[in-house]
């Protein structure tokens, strides 16, 4: 291009910087719909379709947070250990008495597994 980018080009630059700070304050979780809203919230007349189609040009996709799979199933026949402590924690010598218990625990990191 001889006369360099067009008002246009500028423009989409511009909006694409916008749209990709929304998408990552978001945490990559809004789509064209709502980032068009942001968009629109500060300001900015923009149609959806032009905030959709820079987003997939710059290969901006939003993704689903994963949803929650509980792991214990007790509806189950496998044979199941007879509570013989029965809530009596009085222990009356050292080593008598051993319990434990699993949790997970979600960090930035990701899950750990806490065993006591």
């Amino acid at each position: 291009m001889k006369n360099g980018p067009s008002a246009r080009w500028k423009e989409n630059e511009n909006l694409l910087i916008e749209i990709m700070d929304i998408f990552e304050d978001s945490h990559k979780t809004y789509g064209s719909p709502r980032i068009t809203e942001e968009v629109r919230a500060k300001g900015r007349k923009v149609p959806r379709k032009r905030v959709a189609n820079i987003m997939r040009a710059a290969d901006i996709q939003a993704r689903k947070p994963k949803k929650f799979v509980a792991t214990t199933d007790s509806r189950h026949n496998y044979p199941i250990v007879p509570n013989v402590l029965d809530r009596k924690f009085r222990a009356t010598r050292p080593g008598e008495i051993w319990v434990s218990d699993i949790t997970y625990v979600r960090t930035i990191n990701g899950w750990l597994c806490l065993t006591v």
